[in-house]
C-alpha cells in the first residue's frame, strides 16, 4: 500500500462518535479519523513491516497514520535523528505512549532516550521518557534489574511536575518498576516514601498512589 491508499482506506473508518469519545479522554483529534485500536492493528498486519511507507504516513500528521506508522516501523532501521523528528512532533498522549510501546522501546537506544527526554521541558516528550521506562521494564526481561535504579534520580526529580500527562507517567513509571521483581518493589516503596515527603501536590499524589499499588497483596502474590 501507499500512503495516499493508507489514508483512503482510514477514511474508509470515519467515526465522528469515536472522535468527540477521544477528546473525552484527552486525546487531540484535530487530524483524526475515528478508528480503534483492532481496526489500526488490522490495517498496520496487511502492510506489514515497511519504514519508507512509515516515514511517509508521518509526515501526513494524520493521527491513525501516525499510530499505524509506528506499528509498520523496523526498529532496525529506526535512527536517532528519527527518534527525535518524531518525539517533537507529539501532540497527544495516546501518540507517545503508542509510539513508544510499539516501536521505540524496541531500538537499541531506548534507554539513551529515556535520560533525555525526561529531561525535556515540552510536557510530551517529557511524558515520552516516562513512557519508555514502562515499557522498557514491562518487555525487556533480560535487563539487570539493578539497571532500573538509574531512573530512580528522574522519577524523584520530576514528582513535582504537576502538568498532568507528566504527573501520570512518573507515577506510572513508579509503579511499573516497583511491579518487576521483590527487588525492585522494595526500592520502589524506598522511593515513594522519599517523594511522599517531598513539598509537593503532585509528588504526594504519585507516592500515595505508587504505596497503594505497590503494597497490595494480590499485585505482591504476582511478583517473583
Amino acid at each position: 500500500m501507499t500512503a495516499a491508499e493508507v489514508i483512503k482506506e482510514l477514511k474508509k473508518h470515519y467515526n465522528p462518535k469515536n472522535i468527540e469519545g477521544m477528546k473525552r479522554y484527552g486525546i487531540k483529534a484535530d487530524k483524526a479519523f475515528g478508528l480503534n485500536a483492532p481496526t489500526m492493528y488490522a490495517i498496520a498486519k496487511r502492510i506489514g513491516k515497511n519504514h519508507e511507507l512509515a516515514l511517509e504516513l508521518w509526515e501526513t500528521g494524520y493521527h491513525e497514520a501516525r499510530h499505524i506508522a509506528a506499528m509498520i516501523d523496523d526498529p532496525k532501521l529506526v535512527t536517532k535523528s528519527q527518534m527525535n523528528r518524531w518525539v517533537k512532533d507529539f501532540n497527544s498522549w495516546d501518540i507517545v505512549d503508542g509510539t513508544c510501546s510499539n516501536l521505540f522501546r524496541k531500538t537499541p537506544y531506548a534507554f539513551e532516550k529515556i535520560f533525555e527526554w525526561c529531561e525535556k521541558k515540552e510536557e510530551y516528550i517529557r511524558r515520552a521518557g516516562f513512557s519508555l521506562i514502562c515499557y522498557v521494564a514491562v518487555h525487556d526481561k533480560k535487563r539487570d534489574d539493578k539497571d532500573f535504579l538509574q531512573f530512580f534520580p528522574l522519577i524523584k526529580k520530576h514528582s513535582i511536575d504537576e502538568r498532568n500527562f507528566v504527573k501520570k507517567a512518573v507515577n506510572w513509571a513508579l509503579r511499573t518498576i516497583g511491579k518487576r521483581s521483590k527487588f525492585l518493589n522494595k526500592e520502589a516503596l524506598k522511593l515513594a516514601k522519599e517523594i511522599q515527603a517531598l513539598d509537593s501536590k503532585s509528588a504526594r499524589w504519585i507516592a500515595n498512589d505508587a504505596i497503594r499499588e505497590l503494597t497490595n497483596p494480590k499485585i505482591l502474590a504476582r511478583i517473583k
